[in-house]
């Protein structure tokens, strides 16, 4: 449905994901005349088909080592089995629900909808897909990004994160293609859903840029549940095999599979938008060039989100929409601040972040002191299952301020939402020292270690 739609508006937003939407509102409740237009579905990736049907995906995988954790708790089970179609479709009732939503509060806000393509049309005017033409103010981009299919024959054949929410079916076996946050949560959670799970990443660990003992907890603990982890090791070609696919791999292998998906990395969504001609400048990655303010290089256009690659998070893009709108239109100027974000990645074990990492430290500070210490996790020792949990702090050694938290485990993002305004107000180690532990808890790990890692 498409709202009715003034031929002239104070701000106009092409993109109706959360950063998008986020701004119009804040811009819409400052008193602007406020237009959004989307071409897929109002949420955004992250709503539609990222975040939040992949968290609930995850969580539904889980359930595996729940079972495998019962008996030692004292239950049997009998006859616990899973359907895809059961749980793929509760999601799409969800997702369609939270869309629901977001079209609400937009209109609720007096923001106009239109469910369509838009593009710049040059200084201050939008062009719709129906051909009409919108005179804007300011104009907000905030479309987001896509997946990246790498040039290799049969690429097509594969299916990409777009896609695997809404499978027909799980296929028996499945090869995975990347080493980011995409690919080892959806490899973590497709074995649990009793998929056999092949990873292959052309680095040397998987979770580039994230603390090594991380990237290597990780990919041990995925190994130990069965997923063929294999590393320096890359997709050369894609080919049909009967009803499935053969992978042809840099390491020689020639691997037999149910479906391959691609989760190489994913590319600023900027074509159609007319960038080039508007002025707008974008680097040589695709991503829109922006200055601390998200200003573009064209007068009158603002970018934010994935499309500016800044920090892919959604809640990055939603504080960016946010403080575009309190400053173009509440007269409250402030910019994000990309420093010191937590993060989080749902695989399992989960892992939570924020701060430097033990490299950048060493490499930015110099002088850091670790404290690091790896446990079983209190819901494993009743039984014989070895997960281990793992926590670390990378310290600044002269002024003592924790200058990294990292943690894998279970509820490891909980856990690193709270660590992470300690470290963003500036906490000392002398202050974790300080505070009381809460027992018995994971979590107390992070104020109780006192011994530095050799």
């Amino acid at each position: 449905m498409t709202s009715p739609m003034p031929d002239a508006v104070d701000l106009f937003v092409i993109g109706a994901g959360s950063g998008g939407v986020r701004a119009a509102r804040i811009a819409a409740a400052h008193g602007a005349r406020v237009a959004v237009a989307e071409a897929f579905r109002v949420g955004g990736t992250c709503v539609i088909r990222g975040c939040v049907p992949k968290k609930l995906l995850v969580l539904a995988s889980r359930f595996a080592d729940d079972f495998a954790l019962a008996p030692s708790f004292g239950w049997t089970l009998d006859g616990a089995r899973f359907d895809w179609a059961t749980l793929r479709d509760a999601k799409e009732r969800e997702i369609t629900r939270l869309e629901g939503v977001y079209a609400r509060n937009l209109a609720a806000s007096g923001v106009s909808l239109v469910r369509g393509r838009a593009g710049l049309a040059g200084p201050g005017r939008v062009a719709l897909d129906d051909g009409r033409v919108v005179q804007a103010g300011r104009i907000l981009i905030a479309t987001g990004g896509r997946p990246f299919r790498p040039d290799v024959p049969g690429a097509e054949l594969a299916v990409t994160s777009n896609e695997m929410f809404d499978l027909p079916a799980l296929p028996a076996s499945i090869l995975i293609v990347g080493g980011g946050y995409i690919a080892v949560e959806f490899a973590c959670l497709l074995q649990r859903l009793g998929v056999r799970v092949t990873l292959a990443y052309r680095g040397e660990r998987i979770l580039r840029g994230f603390d090594h003992d991380l990237r290597t907890h990780l990919s041990e603990e995925m190994a130990r549940a069965g997923i063929d982890v294999r590393t320096r090791c890359d997709l050369q070609a894609i080919a049909r095999d009967g009803d499935g696919y053969v992978a042809r791999l840099s390491d020689g292998a020639h691997l037999g599979c149910g479906l391959v998906m691609l989760a190489t990395g994913r590319v600023p969504n900027v074509e159609g938008l007319g960038l080039e001609a508007a002025g707008v400048a974008v680097d040589a990655a695709g991503a829109i060039r922006v200055t601390d303010d998200s200003r573009t290089t064209a007068a009158g256009i603002w970018a934010i989100g994935d499309v500016t690659n800044r920090i892919a998070l959604t809640p990055v893009a939603i504080r960016e929409g946010h403080a575009f709108a309190d400053t173009e239109f509440g007269g409250r100027p402030w910019t994000c601040d990309h420093t010191n974000v937590p993060s989080a990645v749902f695989a399992t074990p989960e892992i939570g972040t924020v701060g430097m990492t033990e490299e950048d430290a060493r490499a930015r500070v110099g002088a850091v002191d670790i404290y690091r210490t790896s446990f079983r996790p209190m819901k494993v020792t009743l039984s014989d299952i070895p997960e281990r949990m793992l926590m670390k702090l990378v310290v600044d050694a002269t002024t003592d301020r924790v200058l990294g938290v990292h943690v894998a485990g279970p509820d490891a993002a909980e856990i690193i939402q709270m660590a992470g305004i300690a470290v963003k107000m500036g906490a000392t180690k002398r202050q974790f020292d300080d505070t009381v532990a809460v027992h018995p808890s994971a979590a107390e790990e992070l104020v109780t270690m006192r011994t530095k890692a050799a």
